[in-house]
């Protein structure tokens, strides 16, 4: 008898848990470029928030609100000289390139009317996920970087492609070097 409880028990169990797994809350919003919870690493060529998500009073996970640059002309020319490089596995900004980034800097504060995107890189060494990720952490480095300059933060968007985008094809420490980049791209207002 106890045997059959049991196994009555733990098949209700099982059955309540599928049911519980497919559900989701209904009120949950996705919006393009965004996401609600905080993945361990975004989608491919996802647009980072530029402010963490907060918790609401109905336990929900509550989206910043701000502009954002997604109608925006892009110009990748007009900071080709200002790609900043990174060491093996390192998102931190070298000393060399910090000109780079207040060159950016610069620019920005003497157009006040555009913003910029950043966009991190990888070479093609670890998972497609690690990379991804690294992407975003040299981005955001390059962010705080401008932040820390001056820039307004809505106005400094990032964007990670991991390995996907090399500017060289090579599989050699030469091509890989020129792979771990943050590029700069400049946004401005669409023409109305």
């Amino acid at each position: 008898m106890k045997a059959i409880r049991f196994v009555t028990l733990i098949a209700l169990g099982t059955t309540l848990s599928f049911l519980g797994a497919g559900c989701q809350p209904q009120n949950l919003r996705k919006i393009p470029g965004q996401y609600a919870a905080t993945p361990e690493v975004p989608p491919q060529g996802m647009i980072i928030p530029s402010a963490p998500p907060s918790e609401s009073t109905s336990g929900l996970i509550e989206l910043p609100t701000f502009p954002g640059h997604t109608n925006w002309n892009e110009n990748a020319g007009q900071f080709s000289a200002d790609t900043i490089h990174f060491a093996y596995d390192s998102s931190v900004v070298r000393s060399g390139d910090k000109s780079k980034v207040e060159d950016v800097a610069n620019y920005l504060k003497a157009n006040p009317q555009t913003a910029v995107r950043v966009e991190g890189n990888a070479d093609e060494r670890g998972t497609e996920e690690y990379n991804r990720s690294l992407g975003e952490r040299r981005a955001l480095a390059a962010r705080e970087q401008l932040v820390g300059l001056g820039i307004e933060s809505g106005r400094v968007d990032t964007l990670s492609y991991g390995e996907d985008k090399p500017v060289d094809p090579g599989h050699n420490e030469a091509a890989w070097r020129q792979n771990r980049r943050d590029d700069f791209i400049l946004l401005t207002p669409p023409s109305k």
